[in-house]
């Protein structure tokens, strides 16, 4: 088994549009959600979202390159992009069957939305632009990006809710491990637009502390009230270890152990064995004892019955003397398909500057997230051995295990 080199990433979030802009933001505790005004006249219960501000598509691609790609798939090129920039790998180096892409995204809303309404408009279907057959995919990430970069090495799209982000990075990571690609640029994509959102914010599962956008999303404390969709694109380069080193790339990270469960039980509500198992197990596969993470970033998204039931998982491998816990979905909101490779590409950057950012607006334990070590501020230190958690409805979990500083 080969090891797995993380060595660049990219990320176009609510916290910014670079890695450096995002690193800062999360440094400072800087939260990313606004109140939607639209979503307001339109009738949401809850308008509060991630506002992904100032990314000028027109800046990263022509007019033409963007016919076949919704906002995020366009983001997610400029995520890449820089993730490969940070790499140092040059066109050449990436065109070639040994890079493969994965991207983690389970929808692209509002191009099946277009197409129906110019049918309905024009009355026939031969003046819908050719475009809008590759922007309503799931895989239109990937396949865009594969024709941009032109890698010619694994091309596929991961549908796993939100958990999908983060079992993009554990295949690519796996698919380096096994020998089968020498490097993998992976990551997830999200839609912020809310023709996306009307049928989730219909479950009653969005906060709706409106008159306080920065403090709506609060994973674990007790007066959480549900949390704030979000959405971009995070972007990572994987190469196999010894290849990076001996072509002088920066290893910036280690992707130690990827590990996978499913709930088998409910469709909207987390088990309680389920994400402990993944977590179990990717521990096992790193080689590491539960006493060796200083750091887990949470799935927790705000939810009273999602963070319980992690707070419970968590507690049932770590004990009381666990890791240092913390949801940076508390600035960002929860970005969905992408967070489980956010996650990652977030714990990087924290990596890079030393520093762990805290669970912003956790000042309340309740009976579950108390037996926890939640961390309320940021902490001056680089995280070294991390485990990061993403979930998704069905009960898909997936666990990754990092390691930094060596």
């Amino acid at each position: 088994m080969h090891r797995v080199a993380i060595t660049g990433v990219g990320i176009v979030s609510c916290l910014g549009s670079d890695p450096e802009t995002v690193g800062a933001a999360l440094r400072q505790g800087r939260s990313g959600i606004v109140v939607d005004e639209e979503r307001r006249r339109l009738g949401f219960r809850s308008p509060l979202t991630g506002a992904v501000r100032g990314f000028d598509a027109g800046a990263v691609l022509s007019r033409k390159q963007r016919k076949t790609m919704p906002d995020f798939a366009i983001q997610a090129y400029r995520a890449a992009s820089d993730a490969l920039g940070m790499a140092k790998l040059a066109d050449e180096e990436i065109q070639n069957e040994e890079t493969g892409l994965i991207f983690g995204c389970d929808s692209s809303c509002i191009a099946a939305i277009e197409q129906v309404d110019l049918l309905r408009e024009k009355g026939e279907t031969k003046l819908i632009g050719s475009g809008l057959v590759f922007r309503s995919m799931t895989s239109c990430v990937t396949m865009n990006l594969n024709t941009l970069l032109q890698t010619r090495g694994a091309c596929w799209t991961l549908s796993s809710a939100c958990s999908s982000g983060g079992h993009a990075v554990g295949q690519a990571a796996d698919l380096i491990a096994l020998g089968r690609q020498e490097r993998v640029i992976c990551g997830g994509a999200q839609e912020v637009n809310w023709e996306s959102m009307c049928s989730f914010d219909a479950l009653g599962a969005f906060s709706t502390r409106i008159d306080q956008p920065e403090a709506a999303c609060r994973p674990f404390d007790a007066e959480r009230d549900g949390l704030v969709p979000s959405g971009g694109a995070a972007a990572l380069v994987l190469e196999r270890y010894d290849l990076a080193l001996a072509r002088g790339a920066t290893i910036l990270g280690e992707v130690l152990s990827y590990a996978f469960s499913s709930d088998g039980q409910n469709l909207s509500v987390p088990s309680h064995g389920g994400l402990q198992r993944a977590m179990s197990k990717a521990l096992s596969g790193a080689g590491l004892k539960p006493a060796d993470i200083d750091y887990l970033c949470a799935h927790a998204t705000s939810t009273p019955a999602g963070d319980a039931a992690e707070a419970e998982n968590i507690h049932a491998v770590f004990g009381a003397k666990g890791p240092w816990v913390s949801s940076l979905k508390s600035m960002t909101g929860h970005e969905l398909w992408m967070s489980g490779a956010s996650q990652v590409v977030y714990c990087t950057l924290m990596a890079q500057q030393g520093f762990i950012a805290p669970n912003a607006n956790f000042h309340t334990p309740d009976e579950a997230s108390a037996r926890l070590r939640i961390l309320a501020e940021p902490l001056n230190r680089a995280p070294e051995h991390v485990l990061c958690n993403s979930a998704g409805f069905g009960g898909t979990n997936s666990c990754l295990v990092l390691r930094f500083g060596r």
